[in-house]
This record gives C-alpha cells, sequence and structure tokens, in this order.
C-alpha cells in the first residue's frame, strides 16, 4: 500500500504514528481544527504495541478537551470506567512531627471566599504568627474530597468546580480512536519498520513491515519512549531530569473496589524510595509505585507495594515499568512533532502527562496555522513548550526537595538536592524569609503554570512553618478572619453535592 507523495492539488497530510491516548488525541484536536481545510489524517498504529497508562489521572484540562469535542461527561465516562477527581492528597511526605497529609485542590471560582483567608494566615504564620494555615480547613474541593462527593454541584448551586477525571487510559484512547475515526481520520493498522529521512533533513516515508509505505506532508510521532521518529529517525537529544527527578521506574497492579464508597481523589502516598497512588476507577482501584531504581530494586518495590497494599502473599499480578524523565530539546522538529513519552515525560506526581500532550497539540495548531501550514513558527513554538515542561518539572521537584521526610536514604538525598532552577530557588527563599510569595510566584513566571494557591499549598501542607516556641499571638493590628465563619460555609456548600459512587452509577 502507498499514500502517493504531496500534490500541490491533493489535500495536506499528516500521519501520526503510534495511537494510545496520545496519538487519537492529537488526531481528533487536528481534525477538528483543521475539519473544512484540505487536511488528511491518518493514524498508523501497530495492533501488538501496548499502551503505558502510567497515570490514569488527569487535571481539568481534560474536561476542556472533551467539550471542545462536543463529547459529553455521559457519553465517555463510562465507557472508560471513569471517576471524578477532586485533586491530590499526600501521605506521609512530612515527618512525624509535620502534618500528616495535605490536600492540593483545583482553584474554582467559590474559593474567592475562603482563599483570602488562606493567604492571609498563611503569610502571618510564615512570620511567626500563631495562625491556622493548613491548605485542607480552607477550600470547598478538599472537603468534597474528604466526604467522597462528585464536584458537580446541584442547579442552585452557581458555582462551576474544577476538577479532574480517573480513567482507564487504553479504554480512553480507544474511544478517541472510534471518535475520531466517524470524524474522518483514517485509521491503518500496521507496523513501521523503517523511516526515511531526505538530503534537507524531513521524513519522506514510513516504511511498513509486509511491504507498502506511506508518504506525508507532515509526521506526529507517538510512538512511546522509543520515539521511533523525532529522537531516532531525526536524531533530536533529549534533556534529562535526572538530577533532581530521581525516579525511573514503577510498578503497577490493580486491587478491587473500595465496598465502603468511592473517592473523589487521588492518593499519593510517600515510601522508602518514592511514592505510591492510589486511582479509583469505576470498575477496580488503579495502584502503582513510583521509585528510583538506585535507591530500590524492582523485586524490593514490589514487595513493598504488596506490603503496602496488603497484598504479601497474594497472586495478584505486578507490572513493571521503566520511566525516561526528561524532553527532547526541539519537539517540533523537520517535518515532525513528537507528542506524549515520545516528546517527554514528568513523572505522574501530578497527572500532567495528557496535559502536557493537550498543550502541545493545541500550542501546534496555532503556530502551524498562524504560519500558513510552515515552519515560520517552530522556533516560538519549540520555546513554549520547553518552558512548559520545565514549569511543571519546577513544581514537582519542589515536592521532593521540599519534603520533611529524612527516614531513608532517598528522602535525605532528595531534601538535600540544590539542583534546581532560579525559580524554585527564588520562591523557596521567599517563603523562608517571610516575602511576597504572591509577587514572587508572578515575578518568576511560576503563576504561568500553577497558580499562587498551588504553591502555598505545597509548602504550607508539609509543614514548613514555624512551631511550637517559635509562634507568638497575632497583635490586634494584624486582625484575622473568623474561621468558625470559613468551616462552616464550606460545609454548607458541601450540601449542593451528590455522593460520588451513587452520582457515577446514576450517570452510568
Amino acid at each position: 500500500m502507498s499514500v502517493t507523495g504531496a500534490q500541490s492539488n491533493g489535500p495536506f497530510r499528516i500521519a501520526i504514528v503510534g495511537g494510545g491516548t496520545a496519538g487519537w488525541m492529537a488526531a481528533n484536536l487536528m481534525q477538528a481544527a483543521w475539519r473544512d481545510r484540505d487536511v488528511a489524517i491518518t493514524v498508523v498504529e501497530a495492533p501488538d504495541i501496548g499502551i503505558i497508562g502510567v497515570g490514569e489521572g488527569s487535571t481539568p484540562q481534560l474536561k476542556a478537551f472533551f467539550d471542545g469535542l462536543g463529547i459529553d461527561e455521559s457519553a465517555w465516562m463510562p465507557a472508560c470506567n471513569a471517576t471524578y477527581k477532586n485533586g491530590i492528597s499526600f501521605h506521609r511526605w512530612s515527618d512525624a512531627e509535620g502534618p500528616a497529609s495535605y490536600f492540593h485542590p483545583f482553584p474554582a471560582t467559590i474559593d474567592a471566599h475562603t482563599a483570602p483567608a488562606f493567604y492571609f494566615n498563611s503569610h502571618y504564620r510564615r512570620c511567626g504568627y500563631d495562625l491556622e494555615a493548613h491548605p485542607d480547613h480552607f477550600f470547598l474541593s478538599a472537603h468534597l474530597a474528604r466526604n467522597r462527593l462528585a464536584p458537580i454541584g446541584s442547579e442552585n448551586f452557581p458555582f462551576q468546580m474544577a476538577y479532574g477525571y480517573h480513567f482507564d487510559a487504553y479504554l480512553v484512547g480507544a474511544f478517541l480512536r472510534k471518535n475520531a475515526a466517524s470524524d474522518g481520520v483514517r485509521h491503518l493498522e500496521a507496523e513501521v519498520s523503517g523511516v526515511e529521512v531526505s538530503a534537507t533533513g524531513d521524513i519522506e516515508r514510513l516504511r511498513l513491515k509486509g511491504g507498502g509505505d506511506i508518504e506525508a506532508d507532515f509526521f506526529v510521532d507517538a510512538t512511546g519512549f522509543r520515539s521511533l521518529l523525532l529522537q531516532g529517525a531525526l536524531k533530536a537529544p533529549f534533556t534529562s531530569f535526572a538530577d533532581n527527578l530521581f525516579a525511573d521506574s514503577a510498578v503497577v497492579m490493580p486491587t478491587p473496589t473500595d465496598p465502603t464508597g468511592l473517592n473523589a481523589q487521588t492518593k499519593a502516598t510517600a515510601l522508602s524510595a518514592g511514592w505510591a497512588w492510589d486511582i479509583p476507577l469505576t470498575n477496580r482501584t488503579g495502584n502503582g509505585y513510583v521509585y528510583s531504581s538506585q535507591y530500590l530494586s524492582a523485586d524490593d518495590a514490589e514487595e513493598e507495594l504488596r506490603a503496602h497494599l496488603g497484598l504479601l502473599g497474594s497472586d495478584v499480578a505486578a507490572r513493571r515499568l521503566k520511566m525516561k524523565v526528561g524532553q527532547v530539546a526541539e519537539h517540533w522538529r523537520g517535518n515532525c512533532l513528537a507528542v506524549g513519552l515520545s516528546q517527554g515525560f514528568i513523572e505522574p506526581l501530578e497527572a500532567t502527562a495528557l496535559h502536557l500532550v493537550q498543550s502541545t497539540v493545541e500550542t501546534f495548531i496555532d503556530a502551524f496555522d498562524g504560519g500558513g501550514f510552515t515552519a515560520a513558527r517552530r522556533s516560538d513554538f519549540n520555546k513554549a513548550v520547553s518552558r512548559r515542561f520545565e514549569g511543571v518539572r519546577d513544581y514537582i521537584v519542589l515536592h521532593y526537595q521540599a519534603t520533611k521526610r529524612r527516614d531513608t536514604e532517598y528522602w535525605r538525598d532528595n531534601a538535600a538536592n540544590r539542583k534546581r532552577s532560579d525559580r524554585v530557588e527564588r520562591l523557596v527563599n521567599c517563603w523562608a524569609t517571610g516575602g511576597d510569595l504572591k509577587r514572587e510566584v508572578a515575578e518568576t513566571g511560576a503563576s504561568d503554570f500553577y497558580p499562587l494557591t498551588s504553591w502555598i499549598c505545597l509548602l504550607g501542607g508539609y509543614g514548613h512553618y514555624p512551631a511550637g516556641d517559635a509562634l507568638r499571638p497575632p497583635p490586634p493590628d494584624i486582625g484575622g478572619f473568623d474561621l468558625s465563619e470559613i468551616f462552616e460555609f464550606v460545609r454548607r456548600c458541601g450540601l449542593n453535592f451528590p455522593d460520588h459512587r451513587r452520582f457515577i452509577d446514576q450517570r452510568a
């Protein structure tokens, strides 16, 4: 089989190599953007290459993705065993003297009524005044997660909550494949055996296993960590983040759903050489242990995860994965764009994998459109995507370097590691000296990736405040907020939200 070469009077041909969630997200977004243009999109997907599916969780941007495609939650969520995610709770990331856990909320409009009190108390707690500043008390999404409530308010509650999802990554890929095919995207089941590159450095054609080839004007690499096109054929360099993100491996296994109810949050629990996730789906709970192979063997990691789950001696099958953490130097090189694991990966602590795919493709569509389907805006695009990867990396790095755990060599080395960006350095110093964190977050560009609330919740949730004799009562001129009113406000707002399990079952 062969798709003929570029013709001046023919369609502009895009070949996406690799399916999975990343490849099919790209296909759907490009088809939606260029449906009225003379563009032909083909996804070449090998049927026997599996999907990694590490995270099975998302940020709120995934809702915008489905909304933009006109796909209702009632259509895709039941098909993908999906549940709602109010945010992430972090457990055991502090030592015995620090908070046992904290919840990272997704910022919502309703927070305008309570977040000012959190910012105020947090600032003056850093200055040594005895004010309540743990983030869990101030945000409605934390209340929803704690009480297993879905983030879909009743009709008389005029505020939209921000939320993500938990889902089966394989099923999401299958759903998006079906949606793209119904919208005109061609699906070709074949394995690419070779890539031909021209003297100008562009990809000319793909050779297929069993014979035949495919020619296109532009290629999208969605082949996972092997990055067959961008890193393989086009030799794009890869920049590792291993010097400040130690995790390079994972072991995963499922467990039955919780019979007492359906959680509406991701749980991230620190273990000896990394952390374990707990992700609730409608049909099972997804579990995994992200760890560093420098500090723990694969066998010991599996045993530790089984102990954590109460599965020692069980025959539940475990799957072991290797991770390549970092990013390519150029996400768009020649006539090839990389998406998903082909372009890079930042370990799944904040479930950013699909967000980075979505952001990359949307930014590419704007750049390619704006440049008249040429490489005119390629440099700006690469800078923007690399900057986003670095911004997400900085936030994840701070999780590890701000840890108060010191019980193993892994956690001690993380806390002692000072290989970090100037942005992280400035934020840490500002926090420690009682400075204006809002201004620092804005000036360093940190707010381009995570809002002020997230940075304060991280450092405050870990307990980076003066304590004990270092605290003094606030003077009258500082004033303060009536926390009982805030707690009651959050509680009464929560009355407008349904039980998570019941709501999911009713919509199935």
